[in-house]
């Protein structure tokens, strides 16, 4: 094998450097933070499940895409991927933030 094929096979997995998944990570401690932040801030339940969601899937997209090397995939995987994540939110949100609703209202005033 040459140098040259060594070399082509070197290259053919990319991953990030560590200073980038140090910063995703600190991304990830400040969603974190915000979300902790707004459990404590007396905010409409319905307004409060919606932007937690909404962070919650960024989160889930940050840690798929850079800890979880989707990022630096084929797209064939990515497109598997993905819609069984949204189908598992869908199933989230239909089965079981209702019943949580249901229950919030149960509770004495």
């Amino acid at each position: 094998m040459s140098a040259h094929g060594h070399a082509e096979l070197t290259h053919e997995h990319s991953v990030g450097t560590t200073r980038l998944f140090s910063i995703v990570w600190v991304w990830l401690l400040l969603l974190t933070a915000v979300e902790v932040f707004l459990a404590y801030e007396r905010l409409e339940v319905h307004l409060m499940i919606t932007i937690l969601v909404g962070l919650s899937l960024i989160k889930a997209a940050l840690i798929m895409s850079y800890f979880m090397h989707l990022r630096f995939e084929r797209l064939g995987l990515f497109l598997l991927l993905v819609p069984a994540m949204v189908f598992c939110i869908c199933m989230m949100l239909i089965m079981f933030f209702p019943d949580s609703i249901r229950l919030m209202n149960l509770r004495p005033h």
